[in-house]
């Protein structure tokens, strides 16, 4: 484990191009295994769980060309020899349940561990994936293990699950657009890396209806072909670094942001009295903002930052926000509709002096502009809350340690480089 060496008090200023989008690319690897055709990827992130998964892949016969400066890969999967596999998927990677529904469809039996770990936000179901497989023709074994088969192909069928997931949803989509039949899925994910997941496939010949919405229709094919692709920014780092330069007082410029998908988290921003600003597809954030709570209309009310599946504020990007809470004037609630474990590191928060109060397991409240100090601080296995611990401190004159950050580099593949070139005092240990 790395930990962070932070000297803050220093505003950080300058302009960086952000990394592929994480949560983009894992899936679409993932989808790669639908085809024997040449599948070819532009702007893919050096992360762990890239390398964690193109070496996965590789042992079982794929051969993947990947070119890490340059951010390209090629990935070929007529060497694929489930033979080869020994039961294990990839661990310390949630990810590793998008592998579900390409593996069965390759190798017609897959056991899959009832445990599958990911980061400490809280219970992760196996369920929606299982039953979603179960709907779509796979038969279930329980046991110690889960046991499925897939005796032909999938088949078409229609399912409405008790809530969006995301990775549900992308599992979903990459078995029914190879079965035999229509499939529908109400109460889909919509997030845009689900989008791009959906967009990918049809590059490679699926056929999808109704990407960006609740309801998805996919009419299965009986092959997909290759396709070049790029992967899209990830405006989970765009906010990041934009909240970074909020927190510390200096204008931070990100290029190739998304401007169609931040008008609510620009509206978040300027709730805590951040303008954000775009000047066509770079965001920005100026210097010397004040950092203020915004007074609602309903004065009885405490202000809040909800976040839930997509439409909704991203839930990931919540640390962000809760970490420029603590620096602003007023307080702001924000609640976290999808997991119970989100705000467990609160009490690392309070050691660099935060107020701030934890209503339930889904909610907390912030009392912001108290007395901060430097300190040593323990990261969860949580990204952005890793993100979180290192803004604050960063904005806090002094020596701080944030112990066990590197989970970063599970999104963010260069994130040290990027704050230093925007003058950022900090180093890995």
């Amino acid at each position: 484990m790395a930990d962070l060496i932070v000297n803050g008090g220093k505003a950080l200023a300058g302009t960086i191009t952000p990394s592929g989008n994480k949560n983009s690319v894992l899936p679409i690897l993932c989808a790669s295994l639908l085809t024997d055709k040449t599948v070819t990827l532009a702007n893919v992130p050096a992360i762990t769980d890239v390398e964690k998964l193109v070496a996965f892949l590789q042992e079982q016969g794929s051969r993947i060309s990947w070119e890490r400066p340059a951010g390209t890969m090629t990935l070929d999967h007529r060497g694929f020899e489930p033979g080869r596999m020994k039961g294990e998927l990839p661990s310390g990677m949630r990810s590793a349940v998008l592998l579900f529904a390409p593996l069965l469809r390759r190798m017609k039996r897959l056991c899959i561990p009832v445990n599958a770990d990911g980061c400490s936000l809280g219970i992760r179901e196996l369920d929606p994936h299982l039953e979603i497989l179960a709907c779509l023709g796979a038969r279930l074994e329980r046991g110690r293990e889960v046991v499925l088969r897939l005796p032909r192909r999938f088949r078409g069928a229609r399912h409405w699950p008790d809530y969006m997931s995301v990775t549900a949803t992308e599992n979903f989509v990459m078995a029914a657009v190879l079965a035999e039949g229509t499939s529908t899925l109400i109460n889909a994910a919509s997030e845009p890396h689900v989008q791009e997941l959906c967009h990918a496939l049809v590059a490679m010949g699926a056929r999808i209806e109704g990407i960006g919405t609740s309801q998805l229709t996919v009419e299965g094919v009986e092959r997909l072909g290759g396709a070049q692709l790029t992967i899209s920014t990830d405006h989970h780092e765009v906010v990041t670094f934009l909240a970074l330069g909020a927190i510390t007082g200096g204008e931070v410029r990100v290029r190739h942001s998304v401007p169609q998908h931040f008008d609510l988290m620009a509206r978040a921003f300027g709730k805590l009295g951040v303008k954000v600003t775009h000047e066509g597809t770079t965001a920005v954030v100026a210097a010397r903002q004040r950092l203020e709570v915004e007074a609602p209309f309903t004065r009885n009310l405490l202000p809040k930052i909800e976040a839930a599946p997509w439409p909704y504020f991203p839930v990931d990007l919540l640390p962000c926000m809760l970490a420029l809470a603590v620096r602003a004037k007023g307080a702001m609630q924000f609640w976290n509709k999808v997991y119970e474990g989100g705000f467990t590191w609160m009490p690392e928060l309070a050691k660099l002096g935060a107020h701030v109060v934890v209503s339930d397991p889904h909610r907390v409240i912030v009392f912001g502009d108290r007395p901060l100090r430097p300190t040593t601080v323990d990261a969860p296995y949580i990204i952005r809350a890793a993100v979180g611990l290192y803004m604050v401190a960063a904005s806090i004159p002094g020596r701080s340690v944030v112990k066990n950050a590197d989970t970063i580099r599970r999104a963010h593949p260069r994130f040290v480089e990027n704050l230093r070139s925007l003058g950022a005092d900090v180093e890995w240990r």
